[in-house]
């Protein structure tokens, strides 16, 4: 199924080596994969190449809000633009609704690069977060599968973006990372490059093609196992509430992501 998505991804590019990364030169990349979020007004996303992550269990973090499938929740805007949006809602015994997609079984990759031109929203509770999970997590669990937290902020703490990985004996509160603050303004007042590169044993963060981060097997806790040489899926999603964000303030809602683009390189023979 991935070589298929690959070339018929790359049939519809047209060229490997379009649109390099920030920062990069364009031969020491090929574009494997993108999704530039071309839909209509008010249109659902690509199921060629997302599916959504439907329910309000709390996800494992005590997130109050239910993911759906619904365009008031996922949609894109009509001008180029992937609008995922919390609001205060009842629905299923949650009291917020939101949204949470998934490349999972449509597309998973190895080693490269992945970035997200991204606006994130803010306020007390908001939680938005662009990541990655091992393409093995059916099978194995997490986190043995792997994490790798690309963007992940705190609605209260706006100016500042997590980089973490979570694995074997180093998960949740003990998951290894790094943070980028802004020197002026917050990430909620402009699209901002979220990207990571993965090598084999190397895993690099970077905003604005400022690298922030890197990671080897030097970095993890003594004894611990490197989990992130296998393939990935790639998730977006808003979160409201939980334990890893404050109170949520309901003057923060609605609460919109903006997505202008996810793209997908490996690096050029």
């Amino acid at each position: 199924m991935r070589a298929a998505l690959l070339a018929t991804s790359l049939a519809a590019l047209g060229c490997t080596n379009a649109k390099a990364p920030v920062g990069s030169e364009a031969s020491a990349w090929s574009l494997v994969w993108s999704d530039e979020f071309d839909g209509a007004e008010q249109a659902p996303i690509d199921d060629d190449s997302w599916q959504h992550d439907i329910g309000g269990d709390g996800w494992g973090n005590d997130q109050l809000e239910y993911n759906t499938d619904s365009t008031d929740n996922v949609r894109t805007d009509g001008r180029g633009v992937l609008e995922i949006v919390a609001r205060e809602q009842s629905y299923e015994g949650n009291d917020y609704t939101s949204g949470r997609i998934k490349t999972q079984d449509r597309f998973e990759f190895g080693y490269g690069r992945v970035e997200a031109n991204i606006k994130v929203p803010k306020g007390s509770g908001i939680w938005p977060a662009f990541w990655l999970l091992g393409a093995d997590f059916e099978e194995v669990g997490w986190p043995s599968c792997g994490e790798i937290d690309i963007l992940e902020l705190q609605g209260e703490n706006p100016a500042t973006s997590l980089g973490t990985v979570h694995g074997p004996d180093y998960s949740g509160a003990a998951g290894v990372g790094a943070t980028y603050t802004l020197d002026e303004g917050d990430f909620s007042d402009d699209y901002h490059l979220f990207a990571v590169d993965i090598d084999p044993g190397h895993i690099a963060w970077s905003i604005d093609g400022e690298v922030f981060h890197t990671l080897t097997q030097a970095d993890l806790p003594a004894g611990s196992t490197w989990v992130f040489d296998g393939e990935w899926f790639i998730i977006l999603n808003v979160a409201v509430g939980g334990h890893f964000v404050g109170e949520v303030d309901e003057d923060a809602l609605p609460a919109y992501m903006q997505v202008d683009y996810v793209r997908v390189y490996e690096r050029a023979e």
